[in-house]
């Protein structure tokens, strides 16, 4: 599978800029591409309390209908940021796989930075769907720094592990070395795409955006500008890193709550209340 990793700078509060952005990057992808990877909150940028149910969008709403369009029309997937007005009257930070045939996955940031507090409410479940035979899974920025995130990830058989991120200085190294530890742990390939440039609020966003194999080594990483870059990720190597041991299986605590096996294939793992 062909995965571009999209990182850019973007506007905080102007989904117009940044989803014009994003569908022109989707445009002018590679002719073999097939999965495109964006930042987190990448099409509305980072809200706060006073704008937030301003901007905030439901998936079925407006950018999320323009990306489905340019992922049809390119015939790719997309990985995407956002900020989601949920129909039960709460405002989320999500992230969306869209394939050309609609939103396959979706994921509600369970452990909220300092700035999301008071903005967004935490989601309750973490969630596998298949893609290009991939099992994929979705997590964004800080939950990286927490292992049971990926681990649950892993329980429901997550072979690629998609970070969308908005990491700031000083902190990029941490999401380095993270990214690195979650991949293996889960005998997984990891994709974490950043942000670049200034936020509102004067943050400057790290960038170093990589992709890890399941042995935890760096296939690639971006440096602190806008750029593109493109990796194949070969499900041999998958194999071939759990071939003597595993170890999901292997090891010998759970992590709890009810896993669910919905009928379009998506696996669900739901936070204990």
């Amino acid at each position: 599978m062909k995965v571009e990793l999209v990182q850019l700078a973007g506007r905080d509060g102007d989904t117009a800029y940044n989803l014009q952005r994003t569908v022109d990057a989707i445009g002018n992808c590679g002719a073999d591409t097939d999965l495109l990877v964006f930042p987190e909150t990448q099409l509305m940028g980072f809200p706060t309390e006073e704008n937030i149910d301003r901007i905030a969008e439901p998936l079925d709403g407006p950018s999320i209908m323009a990306i489905h369009q340019a992922a049809q029309a390119r015939d790719v997937a997309v990985v995407v940021g956002m900020a989601e007005a949920g129909d039960d009257g709460h405002f989320y930070n999500t992230t969306v796989l869209i394939t050309p045939e609609g939103v396959a996955l979706t994921y509600r940031k369970t452990h909220l930075w300092a700035s999301d507090c008071g903005v967004f409410t935490p989601g309750d479940r973490f969630a596998t769907a298949m893609f290009k035979g991939f099992r994929v899974g979705l997590l964004i920025c800080f939950d990286i720094e927490f292992p049971e995130t990926a681990r649950a990830l892993g329980q429901l058989g997550a072979e690629l592990i998609i970070v969308t991120n908005g990491n700031m200085d000083p902190y990029g190294p941490t999401h380095k070395s993270a990214i690195t530890a979650r991949a293996m742990e889960n005998q997984a390939f990891a994709v974490m795409v950043n942000r670049v440039g200034d936020g509102d609020g004067g943050l400057v966003f790290a960038g170093g955006s990589a992709v890890v194999d399941p042995y935890g080594q760096l296939l690639c990483e971006a440096g602190r500008g806008e750029c593109r870059m493109t990796v194949a990720l070969d499900k041999d190597q998958l194999q071939q890193s759990r071939r003597d041991y595993t170890y999901i299986a292997q090891r010998r605590m759970q992590l709890p709550g009810e896993q669910v096996e919905r009928e379009d294939g998506v696996r669900e793992l739901i936070i204990p209340s």
